[in-house]
């Protein structure tokens, strides 16, 4: 007989259906499975889907399930239904994945399992997906991410992205996800992720009737495909080029894919193959149903044996079967209601889920319009900005140094709006993380107060920094945060602060199990707020009154965004003040602390002066202005360089001329700044090459540097940390290349 647990969830199952797992889940078998068993079978199984040969993974599959079974173990039955619901998608047969798939949300109930459980999310995207559900597809992605880290899954989840990206026209969205890919360092299916982020690529450039990168991409997918033996992609990929070079006009070697294309299908998809996978998939889960009913009648048998040494035993269990096809019989009634309900509940459900869509496509299209607005408006302040500074440095008569000094402090002023307003949106869309990297907290702290003396001296107001020096060194946190934090809190606090002081106050509460609780406070003597206005204070655009707004100016957004980011750090902020009196803001962090403490380390480098006079550069930008002004700022500092208007000019100018780095923008057109940056790594490993990007909100910096990018600096940029980041990426390597 099966064990217990199996017998509790038939019970549940004869009523309720299933799907099935996540083929590549061997990423977590390799982690959790002590017997080798399970990781050679679930192993098996993913080769043998990638070679398409289903009968054969779901012989193997069948094996760990009832393995699984023997020893008890329910998550591992759980992956097995998964990966069941995952074969039964590969051959259209959904009615059979979403059994598979049921079964494996019952188990799942009891179990806490967050892989299994982003697992299960996953899954349902791809059945959104193939239903043409693409914003609630993106919906679940997003929850299974939440789940777990599994580097496997989070590669498999980026290519459903990028499938989906690409159905909507998203194409910069759906190619930034597949070049990704392309560098992936996933244990188990690295060749077969890159082939299926090739053969993306490869269709997505074909419906844009890009012929010339389709075929390239699809070619470097058939060579690893053939390579692996990927029949599946193979017979896709050579359909693909038949067509491709067809449309290019190279017809010769349309008709060899075309021809290869007929011997595949003739040797590989044959109807014996379809039959042989139909039967074993038939039979396995005919064998299913078979095993629980096989489990339920010899529960019966065992009844009635020990019932036949009793006539009133005898007659209970008679009149417990009668009883149990009375309720087999009302079950079969109640279910006909529970259908004609269910009809009702799904055109219900159809109204939701439009509304749902109407709301997620609302949000994406707000997402979609700041980040778009966010970089063309970077673009030209870029112009702004850096002709200001390149004037500044020509030394202008004293007239126009004023205007150009009001020019710099207006562009200035426009570029900090755009950050908070792209800010705020990013947490909206929550797309920052808290970083837990080892830092210096009174640094931090001093910085800021450096950063906002000149602003305190304008207003005669003292900054002030009450710090505990019980708090240790060295803390686990995002210093990047923290800091705006505290600048948008100070900066605050300075601009209704006039003749008076600002303090920053820092002491530590707890301090146990490796973790330190320290409470925050920033204090002003300044104008205060009054009651009535306290509980709107932290909104977007709320100042107050338009009386403050009119006479101390600003956006309205730092205390918006200081909530947002303490809400990243778990804390939410509070506030006591009197009108007239002036403020006080307070919160708690709970942070890590570095239990062996080494020098100390700072979150941010020294600024140094470097000599950059005879460095050789190309510049890769598209825009005409910035090409000028990037050129001007370089030839102040002794630098000549080269223009490449556009990717594929970029690949071709350091193939063909030796460079002592490259400033590449990322928003090209042709190919963008990432693919071009990929290419040129195939045949240059060790040219410096910093991004210069006006990034928007869907911009991944991980994926620059997963590129081949040693560092990115964002447009428009001050020229001090300009030319700082040309002097770290680019000069200290060629001296130490010169010394070597």
């Amino acid at each position: 007989m099966r064990p217990t647990f199996i017998h509790t969830a038939i019970r549940t199952l004869i009523l309720i259906g299933t799907i099935g797992l996540f083929c590549s889940n061997a990423t977590a078998q390799k982690r959790s499975y002590e017997d080798a068993d399970f990781e050679n079978l679930f192993l098996r199984t993913t080769q043998y889907r990638h070679e398409n040969k289903i009968d054969l993974a779901l012989e193997a599959l069948n094996q760990a399930a009832a393995l699984s079974e023997e020893q008890e173990n329910e998550k591992i039955l759980a992956d097995s239904y998964h990966m069941f619901a995952i074969l039964y998608m590969d051959m259209n047969k959904r009615e059979t994945t979403e059994f598979y798939w049921d079964r494996a949300k019952v188990l799942l109930k009891n179990l806490a399992y967050p892989y299994g459980t982003a697992v299960h999310k996953y899954i349902e995207a791809k059945l959104l997906y193939n239903s043409k559900n693409n914003f609630q597809a993106i919906y679940m992605l997003n929850e299974a991410k939440t789940l777990s880290n599994d580097r496997n899954l989070r590669n498999n989840i980026l290519l459903l992205e990028a499938h989906i990206y690409a159905s909507i026209e998203k194409y910069d969205s759906a190619i930034t996800n597949y070049n990704a890919l392309l560098v992936n360092t996933d244990a188990f299916e690295q060749d077969y992720i890159v082939t299926k982020a090739n053969e993306g690529l490869a269709n997505l450039f074909a419906n844009r009737e890009m012929h010339q990168e389709s075929i390239k991409y699809a070619n470097d997918a058939l060579a690893i495909a053939e390579k692996n033996k990927y029949s599946k992609e193979i017979l896709a990929l050579n359909e693909l080029l038949g067509s491709a070079y067809e449309n290019a006009a190279q017809y010769n070697l349309s008709l060899k894919h075309n021809r290869k294309l007929m011997v595949i299908k003739d040797s590989v998809f044959t109807i014996e193959k379809l039959k042989a996978e139909a039967k074993t998939a038939d039979r396995i889960r005919f064998d299913f149903m078979h095993d629980q009913i096989k489990d339920q009648t010899k529960e019966i048998e065992e009844l009635n044996e020990s019932a036949s040494r009793s006539e009133i035993t005898a007659i209970l269990t008679s009149a417990f079967l009668t009883i149990i096809s009375l309720l087999a019989v009302s079950l079969f009634r109640n279910n006909q209601i529970k259908l004609k309900t269910n009809d009702l509940l799904q055109t219900k459900n159809k109204e939701l889920q439009a509304a749902r869509d109407a709301a997620v496509q609302a949000m994406e299209a707000k997402t979609n319009f700041l980040s778009t607005v966010s970089h063309e408006l970077r673009t030209p302040l870029y112009a702004v900005t850096g002709l200001t500074h390149i004037l500044l440095e020509e030394s202008p008569a004293d007239h126009q140094k004023e205007h150009l000094k009001s020019l710099k402090f207006s562009g200035d002023y426009l570029l900090n709006f755009i950050n908070d307003i792209l800010q705020i949106n990013k947490i909206d869309a929550e797309k920052l993380e808290p970083l837990a990297i080892e830092f210096s907290l009174k640094k931090v702290l001093t910085d800021v107060i450096t950063g906002l003396q000149q602003n305190a001296k304008q207003n005669n107001t003292q900054l002030l920094l009450d710090y505990d020096e019980n708090i240790p060194k060295h803390l686990l946190s995002d210093p990047i945060k923290l800091s705006q934090i505290f600048l948008n809190l100070v900066g605050n606090a300075i601009k209704f602060t006039h003749d008076g002081y600002v303090k920053i106050i820092a002491k530590q509460l707890r301090n146990e199990n490796g973790e330190a609780n320290i409470y925050f406070e920033v204090q002003d003597n300044g104008i205060g707020i009054a009651d009535a206005k306290q509980k709107n204070i932290f909104d977007s655009f709320d100042q107050g009154s338009v009386r403050i707004n009119r006479e101390y100016g600003g956006t309205g957004l730092g205390l918006s965004i200081v909530k947002s980011l303490l809400g990243l750090f778990n804390s939410d902020i509070a506030l006591d003040s009197e009108e007239g009196k002036g403020s006080a803001f307070y919160f708690e962090i709970n942070m890590k602390v570095r239990e062996v403490q080494p020098e100390e380390i700072l979150f941010e480098p020294e600024h140094k002066e470097y000599d950059l006079d005879g460095l050789h550069l190309l510049v890769v930008e598209d825009n005409k202005i910035n090409q000028v002004i990037t050129k001007k700022m370089l030839s102040k500092r002794g630098i000549t360089c080269d223009i490449a208007n556009n990717g594929y000019e970029a690949v071709d100018l350091a193939k063909a001329n030796t460079y002592d780095g490259i400033l590449m923008d990322i928003h090209l057109p042709g190919i963008s700044g990432v693919e071009a940056t990929i290419q040129i790594r195939q045949f240059d490993s060790v040219i410096p090459i910093v991004a210069l990007t006006a990034i928007s909100l869907d911009d991944s910096v991980e994926t620059f540097y997963n590129a081949g990018c040693n560092d990115v600096v964002t447009k428009p940029f001050k020229p001090e940390l300009f030319y700082q980041k040309v002097g770290e990426n680019i000069l200290e390597p060629k001296l130490k290349r010169s010394v070597s």
